[in-house]
């Protein structure tokens, strides 16, 4: 199964960026990250709208699709191995998790998602939320495996 991480906004060199690939070098899935950026000044509800065009035009073909969303379902870390598990036992090659901008998403990326995931009820900034999920998918990875990382 390969994992896909389509986000808007570009992480600069600093804290949030080393935790990135912190993360991303210990995923043993082929992982790709793409960042995504819409550069013209537009007004919020326009902007969010594009951002999502943005993202559903950079979905690998066939793709599940897993957005982020406060308004999601929140799972904890053994369901969402759990749940990942069930995706690639089930055949899914490509398996896309789309972060929306400083807005969130638009009506058309959550209306295309498979599923939609809430990394919990707090307000997370969305360059934060790229380091957390890629942490969780390392924990699922050593669940799946059976590796003692995860701890309850």
């Amino acid at each position: 199964m390969r994992i896909a991480i389509i986000a808007i906004g570009k992480l600069r060199p600093g804290p949030l960026k080393d935790l990135e690939q912190l993360y991303a070098g210990r995923i043993a899935w082929p992982l790709s990250i793409r960042q995504l950026a819409e550069r013209r000044p537009l007004p919020a509800p326009e902007l969010k709208e594009r951002e999502g065009a943005l993202l559903l035009e950079a979905l690998p073909k066939g793709a599940t699709v897993v957005a982020l969303d406060e308004h999601g379902k929140p799972l904890a870390s053994a369901a969402l191995a759990q749940k990942l598990g069930q995706w690639r036992d089930g055949g899914v090659q490509d398996l896309a998790f789309l972060i929306g901008g400083a807005d969130g998403l638009g009506a058309k990326v959550k209306a295309r998602a498979d599923f939609t995931l809430s990394l919990g009820p707090a307000t997370w900034p969305h360059f934060l939320a790229r380091g957390m999920l890629l942490e969780q998918l390392y924990r699922a990875q050593q669940l799946l495996a059976g590796h003692p990382y995860h701890r309850e």
